[in-house]
């Protein structure tokens, strides 16, 4: 099936917001799932995240980063073009109940996964405290969008150019810290780089604040079959794409993560150089 883009937006110098028909998504995706798009038959399959839907229109929402070669290459279609594939919703929704006060934190392009989660919550009845991250203030993304349903928003930059200078878990820590916050606290998902999600587990692990973490592991086909996004928790090997994306964040043996994220990182590399030198002599 094709999917037409309908409109792209450039966020920031390498993330993208584009929105694509794909009805049979709108229609049954919960917060907290992905999809996995091919953009043509010698394409690879790549995980993204869905920032929101439209049933009506029968449309997504995508937000991306350019990493490599697949990235860039979507980057380079405008409204009008297509993709060859959309497949999903994948993986399990987030849990959406009544918690009471919750804190969620993304950083950089987790930010995105985090919108439809904290809109998701907000609408359960929840009072979501936000803490938003990203390397400087021009990387910040859908920062109004999440203002606007969290009872409070918290920004931190790596460089200080906007909100708190440091790391989003230097906020977490100086919640928790205040005025006992952290006894009316009732949950926490955390969804960014897998270093910030191992950082932020520990420091609310003295808490025993229910964490949940969403595991961003290499993926290919995003239903059980390849293994790719195998990883750890609590000693148990599982499936990112079908017993996750979401974890409890203190089990998770994020060094795990980690290190299989960098497994193919100097291909992916060369795959990318490789890909801009042929766009460049076309």
């Amino acid at each position: 099936m094709i999917h037409k883009i309908v409109s792209k937006k450039k966020l920031n110098h390498d993330t993208y917001k584009i929105e694509i028909k794909a009805a049979h998504v709108a229609e049954r995706f919960r917060a907290g799932q992905f999809v996995i798009i091919r953009i043509h038959d010698k394409g690879e399959r790549i995980p993204l995240t869905v920032s929101s839907t439209d049933s009506k229109k029968g449309t997504i929402t995508l937000i991306f980063q350019v990493v490599g070669k697949t990235t860039f290459e979507l980057s380079t279609l405008n409204a009008g073009d297509s993709i060859l594939n959309c497949v999903g919703p994948l993986g399990n929704p987030t849990e959406i109940k009544l918690f009471g006060r919750v804190i969620c934190i993304g950083g950089g392009t987790g930010i995105a996964c985090i919108y439809p989660i904290v809109k998701a919550l907000v609408e359960a009845g929840n009072k979501v405290i936000s803490i938003l991250g990203a390397r400087t203030d021009r990387m910040l993304i859908l920062e109004s969008e999440i203002k606007e349903i969290s009872s409070k928003t918290y920004i931190s930059t790596d460089d200080g150019s906007k909100g708190h200078h440091g790391f989003v878990t230097d906020v977490l820590k100086i919640i928790l810290k205040e005025n006992h916050t952290a006894k009316t606290i009732n949950r926490i998902l955390v969804i960014g780089p897998p270093q910030m999600m191992k950082a932020a587990a520990e420091v609310t692990r003295p808490y025993q604040i229910k964490t949940i973490a969403s595991l961003n592991t290499i993926m290919i086909d995003g239903t059980g079959m390849c293994g790719c996004c195998r990883t750890y928790v609590n000693g148990e090997m599982k499936l990112a794409c079908i017993d996750g994306p979401e974890f409890d964040a203190h089990k998770v043996d994020f060094d795990s993560v980690i290190s299989r994220l960098s497994m193919f990182r100097q291909k992916e590399v060369l795959a990318y150089k490789d890909f801009k030198k042929r766009m460049r002599l076309k």
